[in-house]
């Protein structure tokens, strides 16, 4: 590749509304540029990076087993329906009509797609286990696209979906697929953890791992033990617990107390000169349109994903303020659940072992002192029901709670038969009895895995690409294009590496020297060859884009240092 015929329009400074590390970089090295909000195209480099990471994906999968195909990004609304998520989906899901009035879906996923094709395709044991992927485009109405790559409308997706006899047919391929993605993401170079998660919108019945690579930009936080043996998102994230001692005290009686204008819980520590533990808050929520009253600790945060599993809800929202009035007859902040009337009441397991607590009167400007949980209010449910909070104790034992953030880049999941019973995946076994398939599903982020490799290497100066997925591994920079014994030689190295198969960047151009440095750094090849002074000599100037250190080396020393990397 000659820069001087590429496309590659670098940018000195990146557009003001670029927030994310990756996104400027990326936006000023020319590898992506914006079409639309969420909406990229790839130009010619970041176009190989792409390619690099499919490939590493292909490799991996069909290691692991599974066949590439490749499935329509236009789905029928009524495979959504059948399965129960056209509605649950919300509006993330792209919707549109054909000119004969016919609904269709722009897939975000491609669970009901998969079944269906098997529900046609598949009638005997003896066709299973099998697992099927594809890398394709996807499509999320995103309500606020953000950080380039990492949170877009249009994404590039490799997802797979296995289908067996057995749980224990399941487990082998869970497994399979684990190690394939373990060794994926160490390919690419990311520093990552698998973590414990939910299953969210997919569902499904049995375990669930993200993958998630750690970045501070990332939007997940990742809860780690001390010692590293357990880790989970936070949504997932549990620790353990156990009652304190006392904690069936008996407390006096409740008393109302006038606090005006004391909505929150730093208010009311102000007010009452207590610590935030002292208190229990009552959040309200709509789970599918039931009022719902979750209550914490004043020092917790409620897990919103525990509470709705909990109920085996499909959706949750926190109460507006109308709601909240209507409910408890009273402003926001001053909800209490001693009477408290017809909400279903969620009490936190930590909340309801507290000896006595202030908590809302339902009524604007008073709270209420020394309520008793079952004394002064009853629970319908008893729980975990908060986020896990950093020093925390892990539920293994293995030390207190670390939090992390990261961006998940892979997500495998047990689904088992919630997609193949609605859309009938379904065989024949020996004894010719029908039996539903056992399902799993497996996805990798492979856009995203671009800015999430970008996120973890880069420095004042541009990226840092890790080898096996860098646009090239070699840059090849005469300082000047004037000097023939410069271009001489570079041109002489830049077939050389071609014919040995190695990618090659020159650049050719007839720029000022600091330009073409400048250019190097924000690209970020690993490998650079300045050919200089010294080119008459057949001496060149090697340097490694993650080192400061450069040496002079002969040209075929430095030819021989990158052909024997490849």
């Amino acid at each position: 590749m000659k820069q001087s015929q590429l496309l590659i329009p670098t940018l000195r400074e990146a557009p003001a509304d670029a927030e994310a590390v990756s996104h400027k970089l990326m936006l000023r090295a020319g590898l992506i540029r914006q079409l639309a909000s969420g909406v990229y195209t790839y130009l010619p480099l970041g176009f190989r990076v792409l390619k690099k990471v499919q490939e590493i994906v292909r490799e991996e999968m069909d290691r692991a087993g599974a066949q590439e195909l490749l499935m329509p990004a236009m789905q029928p609304a009524e495979l959504w329906k059948e399965s129960g998520r056209y509605d649950v989906y919300g509006p993330e899901l792209v919707r549109l009509k054909d000119r004969h009035d016919r609904e269709f879906a722009l897939g975000p996923t491609h669970e009901e797609v998969i079944t269906s094709l098997v529900a046609d395709e598949i009638s005997s044991y003896r066709q299973l286990p099998l697992t099927l992927y594809q890398i394709q485009t996807k499509f999320r109405d995103e309500r606020r696209p953000r950080f380039g790559l990492l949170r877009g409308r249009e994404f590039l997706m490799k997802d797979a979906y296995s289908f067996g006899r057995s749980w224990e047919e399941l487990d082998e391929t869970y497994r399979a697929m684990y190690e394939a993605y373990t060794r994926i993401f160490t390919r690419v170079g990311l520093d990552f953890r698998a973590v414990q998660a939910d299953a969210g919108a997919i569902g499904g019945e049995g375990e669930t791992h993200e993958f998630m690579a750690l970045a501070e930009i990332g939007e997940d936080t990742i809860v780690v033990s001390e010692n590293g043996t357990y880790a989970a998102n936070l949504e997932k994230a549990e620790m353990f617990w156990e009652p304190p001692a006392g904690s069936g005290e008996e407390a006096p009686p409740m008393n109302r107390v006038h606090t005006p204008g004391a909505h929150s819980i730093d208010q009311l520590r102000e007010h009452f000169g207590l610590e935030a533990s002292a208190f229990i808050k009552t959040m309200l929520y709509l789970v599918d349109d039931r009022p719902v009253a979750v209550v914490v600790r004043g020092d917790r945060e409620v897990n919103e994903t525990k509470v709705q599993n909990a109920l085996g809800g499909e959706r949750i929202e926190l109460a507006d303020d109308a709601a909240v009035r209507r409910l408890t007859g009273a402003e926001v902040g001053f909800a209490g659940p001693a009477g408290l009337e017809g909400v279903k009441v969620l009490v936190d397991r930590e909340a309801a072992a507290m000896p006595s607590a202030i908590a809302g009167a339902n009524e604007t400007d008073y709270h209420v002192e020394n309520v008793k949980p079952d004394r002064d209010f009853a629970a319908d449910l008893v729980g975990d029901y908060r986020n896990a909070a950093e020093g925390d104790l892990s539920p293994d034992g293995s030390g207190p709670l670390k939090f992390y953030r990261g961006i998940e880049v892979g997500h495998v999941f047990k689904l088992g038969t919630k997609y193949s019973e609605k859309l009938g995946a379904a065989y024949l076994d020996d004894s010719g009895r029908r039996r539903t398939a056992i399902m799993g599903c497996y996805g990798i982020g492979i856009s995203r895995i671009l800015s999430a490799v970008v996120e973890q290497n880069y420095d004042e100066n541009g990226i840092r690409w890790p080898e096996e997925i860098a646009p090239a591994a070699v840059h090849i920079v005469p300082a000047s294009a004037k000097d023939a014994a410069q271009m001489e030689l570079a041109l002489e190295l830049y077939e050389r590496f071609r014919a040995a198969g190695v990618d090659v960047l020159l650049d050719d151009r007839d720029e000022r020297a600091g330009v073409k440095f400048k250019d190097a750094d924000l690209l970020g090849i690993p490998h650079r060859i300045v050919v200089g002074r010294e080119a008459a000599e057949k001496r060149v100037e090697f340097k490694k884009r993650s080192d400061a250190d450069k040496e002079t080396l002969t040209a075929d020393e430095a030819f021989d240092r990158i052909a024997k990397r490849n």
